[in-house]
């Protein structure tokens, strides 16, 4: 069992002892220290914090002790239910709210997790605020309210609708293309929010043929919820029964999207956004971002339109900060996270499938005739799992002299940029493990570039 502290928020599992795992003291600790931390920042003398949840089963529990938690500092609770990480995103900036906390563990397995923090712009906090909350934590440096100012609670179950309702608005949305298309489509909710709002975002597009897996929000994940390919047989074989144009699959909290082909391929995880990106582009100048982990695609369609492409740092805050650093006009990461300015700075499924079918409705392909458009990269993802003798950081120190003779990134971890082909290693921010992915023009050989450094990790790790 894991308690995991970041800049970007507290993730564990549920049970367990204090300081070990996320237990209601823990929780209670890091929404205090949140709470805290908003009211010395501001100088209102009333703060209001929104607060959904996706559907895991410790939810309801989660989000009772977090908003007690809030209103006995003293902060007004926005709660929405059950709702998605993108949707509370919309609802900060709507609501003009101060924050915002999403009840969360994203791709984690049930017995998991967590609190995802929000400022006053829906978007994630950065590194130096997320060093704040963790000192008054900490130090337990928070003091709660008498009883004549607890904060007070509203609640709103309605913001996914108006989340889409939003999405609706947008110039590059055209219904009437979608429509006309008449698609047939399977949906994966994994029993959790996306089984909610996919399926309304869909039909609220004109898609009237909507066929659902799994999208009863209980949180009992039928499969592992990350969208792998590997975790997504039985939708990929629905698509083919039901002779649907397509499939969408989106993680626990909605911020993630993959899609599956007509013929139950994987159109890709990382060619979301890609195809996203090439249709923005299309219509819109300016620049685009992924991370460092994401695939070249972004970049050779970025500069097919004569744009120009950047990598920043792995996470979504540092995707962003480039972003407007950059004027992108699109971004995200290759998890399937694609960002919209023009709607708000978040990783969001429901404008993703917004313009990912109106790119479809207006090319007139086939998933995989779309897919072969764009050039073809195959990549491998893995993962080590850290004990805590491991010296991460002299392990990666030591890969980076090894190959000192390549093209070498150190922004986040170390990438090397090979030819034809690349490897990323950096320690997750959110699991205690290393990531590698490998990105080559074959399967055979990101397996094999993989395995490759996967060997070399281990060695140099002592535990080959």
């Amino acid at each position: 069992m894991t308690l995991i502290k970041s800049i970007s928020g507290i993730r564990g599992t549920i049970g367990g002892k204090v300081g070990e795992n996320l237990t209601p003291v823990d929780l209670v600790k890091f929404s205090a220290s949140y709470g805290t931390w908003l009211k010395r920042n501001s100088n209102k003398e009333s703060l209001r914090v929104v607060v959904g949840r996706d559907a895991r089963i410790s939810g309801k529990i989660v989000q009772s002790l977090v908003i007690s938690t809030l209103q006995s500092i003293g902060l007004d609770v926005l709660n929405l239910e059950l709702s998605t990480t993108p949707t509370v995103e919309m609802a900060v900036i709507m609501e003009e709210a101060d924050g915002g906390i999403i009840l969360t563990a994203s791709h984690n397995p049930k017995q998991w997790n967590a609190l995802k923090l929000l400022n006053n712009k829906g978007e994630f906090l950065n590194g130096s605020e997320g060093e704040l909350i963790l000192e008054i934590a900490e130090n337990e440096d928070f003091d709660f309210v008498e009883v004549d100012d607890l904060g007070s609670i509203e609640k709103d179950d309605s913001y996914i609708q108006k989340h889409i309702d939003k999405i609706l608005e947008l110039s590059l949305v055209d219904i009437a293309a979608i429509e006309k298309a008449n698609f047939k489509v399977v949906v994966d909710g994994v029993n959790s929010t996306g089984g909610i709002s996919i399926p309304q975002t869909l039909r609220a597009l004109g898609v009237k043929d909507v066929v659902e897996l799994y999208c009863t929000p209980n949180g009992q994940f039928p499969h592992n919820p990350e969208p792998l390919k590997e975790n997504l047989t039985e939708i990929s074989e629905l698509v083919v029964k039901e002779k649907a144009d397509f499939g969408i699959v989106v993680d626990p909290d909605v911020d993630r999207l993959a899609i599956i082909s007509e013929d139950g391929s994987m159109f890709g995880e990382e060619y979301t956004l890609v195809a996203v990106a090439d249709y923005i582009l299309s219509k819109t100048n300016g620049n685009t971002v992924s991370n460092l982990s994401s695939s070249r695609a972004l970049r050779d369609v970025t500069e097919k339109h004569g744009s120009k492409y950047q990598a920043s740092a792995v996470g979504e805050v540092n995707v962003v900060k480039l972003m407007k650093e950059n004027n992108a006009v699109i971004g995200g990461e290759g998890n399937g996270g694609i960002i919209y300015p023009e709607l708000h700075y978040g990783r969001d499924s429901l404008v993703g499938v917004a313009l990912f079918l109106t790119h479809l409705a207006k090319k007139n392909k086939s998933c995989t005739a779309l897919r072969e458009e764009y050039p073809s990269y195959f990549m491998s993802k893995n993962k080590v799992q850290l004990t805590p003798e491991i010296d991460v950081d002299k392990v990666l120190i030591s890969i980076e002299e090894k190959y000192k003779s390549e093209e070498i990134s150190t922004v986040d971890g170390v990438k090397i940029d090979f030819d034809n082909e690349w490897v990323h290693m950096r320690k997750s921010n959110t699991e205690p493990i290393i990531r590698i992915y490998t990105e080559a023009k074959s399967q055979d050989a990101a397996d094999d570039l993989a395995q490759r450094f996967l060997k070399e990790l281990a060695t140099l790790a002592g535990i080959a």
